[in-house]
This record gives C-alpha cells, sequence and structure tokens, in this order.
C-alpha cells in the first residue's frame, strides 16, 4: 500500500484530502470520483478546489458518467 501511496501525484493527493470523495476509484491518469447525487455543484466544487489550490489538475465529466453519477479528475 505505501508503494501506491507513494505513486499518487502530490496534487492529486492534494484534491483527494480536500474533496473527500465518499467513493473513489483510482486510474492511470488520475481518479474517477462515483456516486455523486449533486452533479452541478460537485463538479463546481472540485474546480474551484484545483483554481484556488492551483493544482495542475483536470475535472473530465461525460455523459456515460452521469449514469452513475461520476467524473474524473485527471493530472495535466
Amino acid at each position: 500500500m505505501n508503494n501506491e501511496q507513494a505513486q499518487i501525484n502530490k496534487d492529486l493527493q492534494t484534491f483527494i484530502e480536500k474533496f473527500d470523495p465518499r467513493k473513489y476509484k483510482m486510474t492511470k491518469a488520475g481518479v474517477e470520483i462515483r456516486g455523486i447525487i449533486d452533479m452541478y455543484r460537485n463538479l463546481t466544487h472540485a474546480r474551484m478546489i484545483i483554481t484556488n489550490l492551483e493544482l495542475n489538475l483536470t475535472v473530465i465529466h461525460t455523459a456515460d458518467m452521469l449514469s452513475y453519477g461520476g467524473f474524473q479528475v485527471n493530472v495535466n
């Protein structure tokens, strides 16, 4: 587990700590947040965290992700 945590990008780790998602899955490109009910509010909150902390991350959301209440935050 320590090796896995050491490989997580510092900006991505900061985002996960600040956003504090209930359910998320690590991907090669970043993290996929799941189980979101209020999608607009959470997407806005994620973008605000990234902007305010000047993190090198991008929020990605597609129509397919809406079906399971999810979006991705990827490392640039």
